[in-house]
């Protein structure tokens, strides 16, 4: 199972082909794919036709859903925000911090293209979807 961010969204939604999309596009086939609220959220807000927007609440309801932040992550989101800020990185994405803490704290490998992301990785133990496949 993945977590899936939503940069990789975006791009699948616009018919972008690239490996991050390609990797979703196997992931769904396999059924390996959940979606967190924060990520529903902010890839909904995107959408500006309301057939599109439709049609993806529809098929990103077929997926399980996560509560990504919950009053159990608090303290580990703002553990590793303050880990990556003493080692120099300051993350400027709160909603970043969220997804990432979330996929380290429960293993769950995430599907990003965002930069943003690496010092999770390189500094927190994040697990990169896409290094896995």
């Amino acid at each position: 199972m993945i977590l899936v961010d939503t940069s990789v969204w975006i791009d699948y939604f616009h018919g972008k082909d690239s490996p991050y999309t390609s990797s979703l596009d196997s992931a769904l086939s396999e059924d390996s794919v959940l979606i967190g609220d924060l990520i529903m959220l902010e890839i909904l807000q995107g959408f500006k036709n309301d057939s599109d927007y439709k049609r993806a609440r529809k098929a990103l309801g077929t997926l399980e859903q996560f509560e990504l932040l919950g009053s159990d992550m608090v303290s580990i989101c703002a553990d590793n925000y303050r880990k990556l800020r003493k080692s120099g990185i300051t993350t400027s994405q709160t909603t970043d911090v969220i997804i990432a803490s979330f996929c380290i704290h429960n293993r769950l490998p995430l599907l990003f293209q965002d930069r943003d992301f690496l010092p999770f990785v390189e500094k927190l133990g994040l697990t990169s979807a896409l290094a896995e496949a």
